[in-house]
């Protein structure tokens, strides 16, 4: 704690339990008004940020970098510790208070359809590390396993390989066999079972060795266990995602734009959340979500770079719907193409289209209506007369 002068006034270690958080408050609140008492914390977001916000305490979320660039600046030693790094940030906040935006509580359903979101992005992450263990497996052992359908992580390739999680189990298997498997299971990949058995012969032979296959099966057996869980757990969690959508005051806002979708709307939602006095300008948006680049200019020297600093949960959902939305709306394909064709590779182009999304997308949210493209396209023919005028 120091005061406007820099003056020490405090000095206290907060224990990370809720006992220890109401300890922090009340010895706050002895110090002085809690409105008047603004705290500076390395994280936007967090049960103590909480406790804070809800005890009246202006929060200001600080960027890391920027407190190691001031620490180096100001500690010339080099030392540091979490007494001294309390110190520093809390100087930081004294000297660039201005320039800090306090944190906006998120409202409840938006935590609630956050905390689902990121889980789901979280298990996502998951299946793909399963998925690529279990298709080393493979290489190693059975590459026919991993070749007969085309995503290891579907309910069909999963059965098959639950009934022959071998090159040995899977040698007696012909053509009748696999199309009787393959009605069985209800596979709707339209491939006929000829063309699959064709698949799996192609492949470079598998293990034969009786005491390996028996470590084989009862490895991929596992894998394949691990991944079936965590199909069912993303499948729970969309359920949930859609429920919490139905149900939020900007949900039907973020469904509103083409090809949005309920989970992908959802994950913007959850990262751009649902505080409209946060966010003045849609740049600001841009900005968070890192699809505008960083300019550096010093001298006659100017470069312009990729943002890395950002919400990067909010980048890729943001971008995934601009690449998805070109598809379904001839405005958003036009932007695209356009940047295509200047030079632009596929992420920038996207980045591009993005952009130009978050401003529709923020002016909609400021306005509580949702997206009318027969309303945008006659607003920005409008504006483009005007231009030509």
């Amino acid at each position: 704690m120091l005061d406007q002068g820099g003056r020490k006034v405090a000095a206290f270690t907060v224990e990370h339990t809720a006992a220890g958080f109401a300890r922090l408050v009340v010895r706050l609140g002895k110090l002085g008004d809690t409105e008047l008492t603004p705290v500076a914390i390395e994280r936007p977001d967090g049960r103590l940020v909480d406790a804070l916000l809800e005890a009246g305490h202006p929060v200001m979320p600080v960027k890391p970098n920027a407190i190691k660039a001031w620490r180096e600046a100001e500690v010339l030693s080099g030392a540091k510790s979490d007494p001294g790094d309390a110190q520093v940030i809390a100087d930081y906040l004294r000297v660039r208070i201005h320039r800090l935006r306090p944190a906006v509580p998120y409202s409840g359903p938006t935590k609630a359809l956050r905390t689902v979101t990121r889980s789901r992005g979280d298990l996502v992450e998951a299946r793909v590390a399963a998925v690529n263990q279990l298709a080393a497996l493979l290489d190693a052992h059975w590459p026919g396993g991993k070749a007969i359908f085309a995503s290891l992580s579907s309910a069909i390739a999963l059965a098959f390989l639950t009934k022959y999680p071998t090159a040995v189990s899977a040698a007696p298997l012909t053509e009748a066999r696999l199309a009787a498997f393959c009605t069985k299971q209800s596979y709707s990949g339209k491939r006929p079972a000829a063309v699959l058995l064709t698949r799996l012969r192609s492949a470079p032979a598998g293990t034969t060795d009786p005491d390996l296959c028996t470590g084989v099966r009862a490895a991929v057996l596992a894998q394949v266990s691990v991944i079936k869980a965590l199909n069912t757990a993303i499948k729970d969690l969309d359920r949930a995602i859609a429920e919490k959508m139905d149900t939020h005051p900007d949900g039907k806002i973020f469904q509103s734009f083409p090809r949005a979708g309920t989970v992908n709307a959802a994950q913007i939602l959850a990262e751009w959340g649902d505080a409209r006095a946060a966010f003045e300008h849609p740049d600001a948006i841009a900005a968070l979500a890192g699809i505008t680049p960083v300019t550096k200019a010093s001298g006659k020297q100017r470069g312009v770079s990729f943002r890395w600093a950002c919400n990067k949960r909010l980048r890729q959902a943001i971008t995934t719907f601009a690449d998805n939305s070109r598809h379904a709306s001839p405005w958003a394909a036009d932007i695209y193409d356009r940047a295509r064709a200047s030079g632009k590779d596929h992420p920038h182009a996207t980045r591009i289209l993005a952009r130009a999304w978050v401003r529709i997308i923020w002016r909609c949210w400021q306005n509580n209506t949702t997206y009318d493209p027969a309303l945008h396209g006659n607003a920005r023919h409008s504006t483009e007369q005007q231009l030509a005028a």
